[in-house]
């Protein structure tokens, strides 16, 4: 079997060149990080969890009409997407205060905001991926006005299905993370959602007792973050009686290395 070629690597997933021209191969990591990597760890399953989970929302999302890079889960760890030039800009939507709002503001965490808010941060590591506005995302031609209106629609819309979809199941969305990335057709390119959603880049947390089922327990040395992740899975119906032995099967494989 022929080695495959990797493209890149970031910090919990590895992508990998494709079958087909214009297609990658994304494989989940069980890596964490916060901090902008200053604390690092492992979450073991992590990595299969969000695998399952990013693919059951892409795949949501996509049947309501929002155009995205996923075309289909692979294995328990990876998914075929489509070859996209990634907009440098990280897209955060804000429903409720937590995180870095509450202590650049003041605001205590768990507070519901008057209005959704949408922020955006230039994905640079070496920064820290700063805060920027849409006159820095113009000035610097990270991504045209046309492109800055299909985002910022793009995420309310997300925000509106995913908030229903997990109140659904006893889960508030706080707040999460979208990228998007343009998709070329010949000479022209058009913005599509990328990268993933999952507990990693979604702040969820119990409806009844605001429990938090997502990184913030590997941020904040909370424990329990299989658990967590596996909870969201189990809501959202994607973890049947025995899939914890097939879980922990894959993931005693993965530590052995066979």
């Amino acid at each position: 079997m022929a080695r495959r070629r990797q493209i890149y690597e970031g910090k919990a997933k590895i992508l990998y060149e494709g079958p087909e021209p214009g297609t990658l191969i994304q494989y989940f990591k069980d890596d964490a990080t916060a901090f902008n990597a200053q604390k690092k760890g492992t979450i073991s399953g992590k990595g299969v969890l969000n695998n399952r989970i990013s693919e059951h929302i892409f795949t949501m999302l996509g049947a309501i009409g929002v155009p995205t890079h996923f075309i289909r889960r692979l294995n328990m760890r990876e998914q075929l997407i489509r070859q996209v030039e990634i907009v440098p800009i990280e897209v955060v939507i804000r429903n409720v205060a937590a995180g870095s709002i509450s202590k650049r503001l003041g605001i205590e965490e768990g507070t519901q905001l008057p209005r959704t808010i949408i922020e955006y941060y230039y994905k640079d590591d070496a920064l820290g991926d700063p805060m920027v506005s849409d006159e820095h995302i113009a000035c610097f031609g990270w991504a045209s006005q046309d492109e800055m209106h299909d985002i910022a629609d793009m995420a309310i819309r997300v925000n509106d299905f995913l908030t229903g979809l997990f109140a659904g199941v006893g889960i508030k969305l706080i707040d999460f993370k979208l990228e998007f990335g343009r998709l070329w057709e010949n000479d022209f390119s058009r913005v599509i959602l990328a990268d993933e959603i999952s507990p990693d880049g979604c702040r969820l947390w119990d409806s009844q007792t605001n429990e938090k089922l997502d990184k913030d327990r590997f941020r904040r040395d909370l424990g329990g973050e299989v658990e967590a992740y596996q909870e969201v899975a189990r809501r959202l119906g994607l973890m049947p009686e025995g899939e914890n032995a097939v879980l922990d099967m894959e993931t005693h494989r993965r530590k052995r290395g066979r």
